[in-house]
């Protein structure tokens, strides 16, 4: 009995302490420390928010990180993804690719996808061009904290994927804070804890959204 007991409190700090600490800690050590090359096939722009076909913030800064480090010659091609918001007149992709061509980048060097409103279904869309395209090798420019599970998924789906921090906007390492951290710490848990299993939950979800989720799928 004693033995049961010693093995339900193991599992109860494994679930409670454990996992997610491990959560943070891998979160915030790939925003710090990411595993970067100056060699790759292509350069990934995830998307985010646009406004009439104006990057905002979020995405302008991964847009810039992307053009940055294929001028430097890291990568032939850009890709952006993401589509819109109901309502929208365009794409975070098409908002992303316009924004590259008219800051310089050719637009035979440029590929709009315009799916996917979330990591998961982004990341989906953009591996299912390249392996079309017979390339694998790719540099995700995100923001910091993103890091870890967006190359986590491109892994999964048969990628060899890096990450190249955006080194400006809101959620850059220097502007952002531990509120994200420890919401990107959360959607990497939630990931591989249940999107490795097929239950999928959103990037768009609020944090009380993501609460009522869980318990409802718990309950």
């Amino acid at each position: 009995m004693f033995k049961l007991i010693r093995r339900v409190i193991s599992l109860f700090l494994a679930v409670v302490i454990i996992i997610p600490t491990y959560a943070l800690f891998i979160t915030w050590h790939s925003a710090h420390n990411p595993p970067f090359r100056t060699s790759a096939e292509a350069i990934v722009v995830p998307g985010a928010a646009q406004l009439n076909g104006a990057p905002g913030d979020v995405l302008l800064a991964r847009l810039q990180e992307a053009k940055r480090i294929k001028d430097l010659g890291y990568a032939p091609i850009i890709i952006t993804v993401g589509s819109g918001a109901p309502g929208d007149r365009t794409t975070e992709s098409a908002s992303g690719k316009y924004w590259l061509t008219h800051h310089g980048e050719e637009k035979s060097s440029v590929i709009s996808i315009p799916i996917g409103r979330d990591t998961l279904s982004q990341t989906q869309a953009y591996i299912k061009v390249m392996k079309e395209r017979k390339i694998y090798n790719v540099i995700i420019a995100t923001d910091a904290y993103h890091c870890q599970r967006a190359m986590t998924m491109a892994n999964d789906l048969g990628a060899i994927a890096t990450c190249s921090p955006a080194q400006s906007g809101p959620n850059s390492l220097a502007n952002s804070h531990y509120r994200y951290l420890i919401r990107e710490a959360g959607a990497y848990l939630a990931y591989i804890t249940l999107g490795r299993r097929g239950i999928h939950i959103s990037d768009h979800l609020t944090n009380n959204q993501l609460v009522r989720y869980l318990h409802g799928f718990h309950g």
